[in-house]
C-alpha cells in the first residue's frame, strides 16, 4: 500500500450463490483512494457500484453474498481478513457509508438525537452531554436549521433532503478518514442535489475526509469528483481523471454514458441512449460484457476478455480497439 493510499483495493470479487451457481457481482475491481481524494465509481444499475461499496465496509448480506477473493487495504490491514469485532470498530468510525434511501437507513422509532448520538457512544468513550453537543454541532455543520429541537424529532417529521442532511451528519461525527456515498442525492430535487454536493465538498475539505461517490449522474461527478472510476458488469472498464473522462473518454461504454447526459445547449427532440441493457451477472461466460451493445464489436471482442491497460499516464482502459493500438506500436 503505497503512502498517499488511505484505501487499497486488489483484486476484489464478490459473488452470490443462488441455486448451486455462483453469480459474480465484483470481478476483480482494483483502485487506490488518496487522502483527501474524492472519486467517483460510475456505471448503470447492475454493474456493481454498490456491491463494491458494501464489500469494502463488510455489509454483503450473507447468505447469499460473500466476498470470494481480494484484498482491501486500510490502514496496512486486510479488512477482509480482520475480525467482524474489529470491523465494527472502524466500520462508522474511521470508515463511515451513507446509503441511497435515508427514510430505510433511519429507524423510526428513535428520535434523531437518539440516532446520531449513539454512533458517537459506540466509538468515543464520550458522556452522553458531551455527545448531545457533538451531535448538534454536526447538524448545525451539514445545514440543517433548529439542530436543538431536531434533536427530539423523529425521522418521518422531516423531509428527504432534510433526512439525508441528517445521513450525511450521521456519517461524519466520528470524522471518519474514508466516506463512501452510495447515490447521496437520488429522489432530491435540484436545488437540494446541489446543496449536499457543495455540503460534501466543503466537508472533505474542511477534515481532509477521502470520499467515494457512487453514482450514475455524471453531471454529479463533474461538479466534485477528482478522478472517475466507470463499471460495467462487475470490471472497471475505464479509470482516469474528471477533464480526461469528459473530454477523450475511449472506452465506448464511457462514451454513451457522456452522449447521454443532457445538454441545454443542444436542443434534441430524442435523448440518446445506449442500446440494449446491463447483461445479468454471470451470463456472459466469455468475451468483453460490452460486446452486444458495443458499435465497434470484433470478433475478438466475443472470444475474449480485454484486459486493463494503460493508455497515457494514469488513463487506463479496457477494450480491444486500444489494445489493437498497442500491439501494432
Amino acid at each position: 500500500m503505497s503512502e498517499s493510499s488511505v484505501l487499497q483495493v486488489n483484486g476484489l470479487k464478490t459473488s452470490f450463490f443462488m441455486d448451486k451457481t455462483e453469480v459474480p457481482a465484483v470481478d476483480h475491481v482494483d483502485f487506490d483512494l488518496k487522502q483527501g481524494e474524492i472519486i467517483a465509481i460510475v456505471g448503470e444499475s447492475g454493474c456493481g457500484k454498490s456491491v463494491t461499496s458494501l464489500s469494502i465496509m463488510g455489509l454483503v448480506p450473507h447468505p447469499p453474498g460473500k466476498v470470494v477473493g481480494g484484498e482491501v487495504f486500510f490502514n496496512d490491514e486486510d479488512l477482509l481478513k480482520v475480525s467482524e469485532s474489529k470491523m465494527r470498530d472502524i466500520r462508522g468510525n474511521e470508515i463511515a457509508m451513507i446509503f441511497q434511501e435515508p427514510m430505510t437507513s433511519l429507524n423510526p422509532l428513535f428520535t434523531i438525537g437518539n440516532q446520531i448520538t449513539e454512533a458517537i457512544l459506540i466509538h468515543r468513550k464520550w458522556s452522553k452531554k458531551q455527545a448531545k453537543a457533538k451531535a448538534i454541532e454536526y447538524l448545525k455543520l451539514v445545514g440543517l436549521p433548529r439542530a436543538e429541537a431536531l434533536m427530539n424529532e423523529y425521522p418521518h417529521q422531516l423531509s428527504g433532503g432534510m433526512r439525508q442532511r441528517v445521513m450525511i451528519a450521521m456519517a461524519m461525527v466520528c470524522e471518519p478518514k474514508v466516506l463512501i456515498a452510495d447515490e447521496p442525492t437520488t429522489a432530491l430535487d435540484v436545488t437540494i442535489q446541489s446543496q449536499i454536493l457543495a455540503l460534501m465538498k466543503r466537508l472533505n475539505q474542511k477534515l481532509n475526509t477521502s470520499i467515494i461517490l457512487i453514482t450514475h449522474d455524471l453531471g454529479v461527478v463533474s461538479e466534485i469528483c477528482e478522478r472517475v472510476i466507470v463499471m460495467y458488469a462487475g470490471k472497471i472498464v475505464e479509470e482516469a481523471d474528471v477533464k480526461t473522462i469528459f473530454e477523450h473518454p475511449e472506452h465506448p461504454y464511457t462514451k454513451g454514458l457522456i452522449q447521454s447526459v443532457p445538454d441545454i445547449r443542444n436542443k434534441k427532440e430524442r435523448l440518446y441512449s445506449i442500446p440494449g441493457n446491463v447483461p445479468i451477472p454471470g451470463s456472459i461466460k466469455k468475451g468483453c460484457r460490452f460486446a452486444d451493445r458495443c458499435e465497434f464489436v470484433m470478433d475478438r471482442c466475443r472470444e475474449k476478455t480485454p484486459e486493463l491497460i494503460s493508455i497515457e499516464g494514469d488513463h487506463k482502459v479496457r477494450c480491444f480497439l486500444h489494445q489493437e493500438s498497442e500491439e501494432q506500436n
